[in-house]
C-alpha cells in the first residue's frame, strides 16, 4: 500500500507534484572536467596571466559555496561559465594594464619562429578584444572562441537571446573595424 492509499493524500500528492531538485554536481568532478576551459576562457576575457590561477580558484570556490543553489535549470557547465564571466569582469576592473602572453599559452611543438608569430597574433587579438565594451567582449569570446551557442550564452549571462545576437553583431563589427584599421597601419 502506498502513502496515497494509506490516507496521507495531501503529503503524498505534494511530494509527487513538487519539482524534483537535481543532485548538485560534485565540485571535484566539475574542476576536473572544466578547469582548463575556465582557465582559457578567463585569459580570453582579459584576466591578467599573473592572476588567472587565482581567478580560477575563485571561480571554483564560488561554485563550491553555491552548489546548494544550483537548481539544474541549466547545465553545470553553463552555470560554471556564468560564474567565471562575473569573476573575469571583476578581475578586468581591477587591472587595466597590458600584460605579455605567457610561454605556457604557446604551442611548444612549434618552431621558435612559429611561436613568435603565434605570440604576436595572440597579443594583437588581446589588444583588439580589450577595446570592446565588456558586454560585447563576453559574447564574442563565449560564442566565437569558446564555441557556446547563443542560447547557452543568453542563459549564462542572464540576458535575452536577441540581446546576445545584438552584442555579437556589434562586437564582430567592432573587431572587423579594428582589424581593418590595423591592416591600414601596417600597410602605410
Amino acid at each position: 500500500m502506498t502513502e496515497i492509499e494509506a490516507g496521507d493524500t495531501h503529503a503524498g500528492v505534494s511530494r509527487l507534484l513538487s519539482p524534483m531538485r537535481p543532485e548538485a554536481p560534485d565540485i571535484a568532478v566539475l574542476y576536473d572536467a572544466h578547469a582548463r576551459r575556465v582557465w582559457r576562457m578567463l585569459a580570453r576575457l582579459g584576466v591578467a596571466p599573473s592572476a588567472i590561477e587565482d581567478v580560477v580558484q575563485d571561480v571554483f570556490l564560488t561554485a563550491h559555496q553555491r552548489l546548494s543553489e544550483f537548481a539544474g535549470r541549466s547545465s553545470a557547465e553553463t552555470w560554471l561559465i556564468g560564474i567565471a564571466v562575473k569573476h573575469a569582469a571583476n578581475a578586468r576592473r581591477s587591472r587595466r594594464t597590458e600584460v605579455p602572453i605567457p610561454e605556457s599559452a604557446l604551442d611548444p611543438s612549434r618552431s621558435p619562429e612559429e611561436r613568435l608569430a603565434q605570440r604576436r597574433s595572440l597579443e594583437a587579438l588581446e589588444r583588439v578584444l580589450s577595446q570592446l565594451p565588456d558586454e560585447q567582449r563576453e559574447v564574442v569570446v563565449l560564442m566565437d572562441l569558446e564555441q557556446l551557442t547563443a542560447p547557452q550564452v543568453a542563459e549564462t549571462l542572464g540576458v535575452k537571446l536577441n540581446t546576445i545576437y545584438s552584442r555579437l553583431r556589434l562586437g564582430r563589427a567592432a573587431l572587423a573595424n579594428a582589424l581593418n584599421a590595423k591592416k591600414l597601419e601596417v600597410a602605410s
